[in-house]
């Protein structure tokens, strides 16, 4: 109702599972164009747009990093090394969907942290959590490490640190063609100029209200 009464020229869908359909059916149901909408990373996944089909045809949403990947290296190796020897645990065709390779990239991102803090305090052993966070706050995964584990051209090279636990700020959009996703713009970085002091203000104001202490430049190069 409050679409139909303002009339924007432009939707942001801020959803979550499945606000995110029902708000694509009653955009087909109300005529809101589609192709004028666009949603944010969590609303951008093959279960968001798969029941409404070519009723969401040219609706966009944020990657944040990847897509659907089904030609990637790292898909067809899961594909022949797991699935083809009948060692997949998940349905075989949701391989290389955007939710599938949001928890593969998420799983590579963990192993790399163990590997890293591995190297410091002793490659094989049984890695702590403190230890464990210090791999991940230390990763730097280049791109010749990426194209190595197959995930060339599914992401940009991250770097992380203690006072920067994202590591990339790089986005793309994709677009629903009515079955599948595809990628329809190239890569966009986020202006840190604007959002790093909003960053700062929302997590000193958390720390403060919780009574937390945030670690100092010094803590963070132990």
């Amino acid at each position: 109702l409050q679409i139909r009464q303002a009339r924007p020229d432009n939707v942001l869908l801020w959803g979550w599972g499945v606000m995110n359909s029902t708000a694509l059916k009653e955009a087909q149901a109300t005529g809101f164009p589609r192709d004028k909408m666009m949603g944010i990373w969590w609303a951008g996944a093959e279960p968001d747009v798969k029941d409404v089909g070519m009723g969401a045809k040219g609706y966009t949403a944020l990657t944040l990093q990847h897509g659907a990947e089904p030609g990637s290296k790292v898909v067809k190796d899961m594909l022949d090394l797991v699935h083809a020897k009948g060692q997949g645990t998940g349905p075989k065709e949701e391989v290389g969907s955007v939710l599938y390779m949001r928890g593969l990239i998420s799983a590579m991102l963990g192993v790399e942290g163990v590997r890293k803090a591995q190297e410091r305090y002793g490659k094989g052993k049984v890695m702590t959590g403190e230890q464990t966070r210090w791999g991940l706050e230390n990763l730097n995964l280049d791109q010749k490490m990426l194209d190595g584990m197959g995930f060339a051209g599914v992401m940009r090279p991250v770097q992380t640190s203690c006072l920067d636990h994202m590591g990339s700020s790089w986005v793309r959009v994709h677009q629903w063609d009515g079955a599948k996703w595809t990628f329809s713009s190239d890569w966009y970085q986020s202006d840190d100029k604007v959002l790093r002091p909003m960053v700062m203000l929302a997590s000193g104001k958390y720390a403060e209200e919780k009574k937390l202490t945030p670690r100092t430049p010094d803590q963070c190069k132990m």
